[in-house]
């Protein structure tokens, strides 16, 4: 009995000092039977570090090496494809294309120029007016909205007192690109077009615009009222991420209301000629997309179009008559250039 205490001593002080070295016994063993008592059990318990990592070999690292080089040789050999396409012939001053999906640019001119957008500028208007407002609302129609307007300005012919629904009156601004109901909607969300446009300013801060100022919400001429081609992109992208807009902007015909001096329906029609696929410009897959023209802003153009799993943007500012050239151009450039980088 003596000697086995004794074993048992020695086996546990043993254990103790292996323990101290990252050793850990794990049984204690006598007559060829365990003996494990309450007072003993954490000594016999077997250390275990790194537990759950897994035990890398040299083979392991090699595979992931071989793995990282390959990766890097096809990023490599597509972007020495890309670098073959030929880049768009654009015409216009200002310009770019962008990945909607991720924001990645993939041409771009001029893209930090100031320009006067024209009547692009709606886009951002009918943004926040589905921001902030229901489109079963009613908008009563003020003098101010139906008269503050310059000479030629396209209109639908409200006057003081109309009452349109927002959803009628979103139509008639992304197809007709009505000035007068720019104004309404304007007044009808901000009370005011200063208002209006401070929200609008706001809104393009919060899109990461850095280089753009609005006061108002139609694009009519104003020396403070300008934008990039970089910050239009991202407005545009916003837009058409939203999918209440998307439903205004891809629409071709609409039957606008009766209204005070035109007591029957107005057909209206989209104003950008890539959607009509009667028309010779038509681009297959555009989603919906805004035009815009002042004598000093020149032709603008904003066009979203879609193929499979890519979705493109494109911005032209400052264009004479070469919008729909130049926006083809950056839309067939980019969908050969997405191609590659999504195989």
């Amino acid at each position: 009995m003596v000697k086995n205490k004794f074993i048992l001593a020695f086996a546990l002080t043993a254990s103790i000092l292996f323990q101290n070295n990252s050793y850990a016994l794990t049984e204690v063993t006598l007559h060829n039977s365990p003996i494990v008592t309450e007072s003993n059990k954490a000594l016999l318990t077997p250390i275990q570090e790194n537990v759950g990592e897994p035990i890398k070999s040299e083979n392991t690292d090699n595979a992931q090496n071989e793995e990282s080089l390959k990766q890097a040789t096809l990023t490599e050999e597509k972007k020495q494809r890309i670098a073959q396409i030929a880049l768009p012939n654009v015409a216009a001053n200002g310009a770019i294309i962008i990945d909607a999906n991720t924001g990645k640019v993939l041409y771009e001119k001029n893209a930090d120029t100031r320009f006067f957008p024209a009547s692009i500028t709606k886009i951002l208007t009918a943004l926040l007016v589905i921001e902030n407002t229901q489109l079963d609302n009613r908008v009563i129609y003020s003098r101010s909205a139906t008269t503050n307007l310059e000479s030629g300005a396209v209109t639908l012919g409200l006057v003081e007192g109309d009452n349109i629904s927002v959803r009628d009156s979103l139509y008639g601004l992304l197809l007709k690109s009505a000035n007068e109901v720019a104004n309404g909607l304007a007044e009808h969300v901000s009370g005011s077009i200063p208002a209006f446009a401070n929200l609008m300013n706001q809104k393009a801060r919060e899109l990461g615009c850095t280089n753009s100022n609005f006061t108002n919400p139609s694009g009519l001429n104003d020396v403070n009222h300008f934008t990039t081609a970089r910050d239009m992109a991202l407005i545009a992208k916003a837009c058409f991420a939203n999918e209440t807009f998307v439903q205004f902007d891809s629409t071709l015909n609409y039957n606008f209301p009766a209204t005070i001096k035109k007591p029957t329906l107005t057909p209206i029609t989209m104003g950008h000629k890539m959607l009509n696929s009667a028309d010779t410009r038509f681009y297959e897959g555009i989603i919906g997309g805004k035009t815009g023209y002042t004598s000093k802003a020149k032709n603008t153009l904003v066009t979203c179009a879609k193929r499979g799993n890519t979705k493109l943007i494109t911005v032209i500012l400052n264009a004479n008559k070469t919008q729909y050239e130049d926006t083809k151009a950056m839309l067939d450039y980019g969908f050969e250039v997405m191609k590659i980088e999504n195989e």
